[in-house]
């Protein structure tokens, strides 16, 4: 397996903080190529081998902004443990409904972005239901919960310009962690 050519921007790149545009249908073969190539890319960094071979930081999710195209895509790559993943493509999405509990990954979220260590948490929504287009342009309805209900917030974010680091509060980095429940 070849290494796609994915060059993140790191978190000093001032588009990391600007919001990305609605995307119009259909999308160019060129980037529904780069989209798959982001999938690919991400399921290389959670194969430990491979991970090593290039050199690569474990990720789940990657927007696009990420990489320097500002647009309303994100992807996240689940690893099922058996080697297969579970992949979604997720374009110009909107949140429905969300649940009233919240959640936070208790070492800390991460991002392909931040290439240093982090100390908070991050309040998210442990349910989250969102209407989104996929690469055909065909819409749908999705529900997750729990670590991918977390990935989809925090793709969620980059497109309003927002890395997670912007929501630890820098004064109390584990503020209100007694009224979350830690995954």
């Amino acid at each position: 397996m070849e290494l796609p050519n994915i060059q993140i921007l790191d978190e000093k790149d001032k588009r990391l903080h600007q919001k990305s545009e609605e995307v119009t249908f259909p999308l160019s073969k060129d980037l529904i190529q780069t989209i798959y190539d982001c999938l690919t890319y991400l399921e290389m960094s959670q194969d430990e081998e491979l991970a090593e071979k290039y050199d690569l930081r474990a990720g789940m999710g990657l927007s696009l902004c990420q990489i320097g195209i500002m647009k309303r895509i994100f992807v996240v790559s689940e690893d099922h443990g058996d080697g297969t993943f579970g992949r979604y493509i997720v374009i110009n999405p909107k949140i429905i409904s969300h649940s009233e509990e919240l959640i936070y990954v208790g070492e800390g979220e991460g991002c392909l972005s931040i290439n240093r260590e982090t100390i908070g948490i991050v309040p998210r929504y442990a349910r989250v239901k969102l209407k989104a287009y996929n690469e055909f342009g065909e819409e749908y309805t999705i529900r997750v919960r729990e670590d991918i209900a977390i990935a989809f917030q925090h793709e969620l974010d980059h497109l309003e310009g927002i890395v997670f680091t912007d929501k630890i509060d820098p004064k109390n980095p584990f503020k209100n962690k007694n009224i979350m429940r830690e995954i």
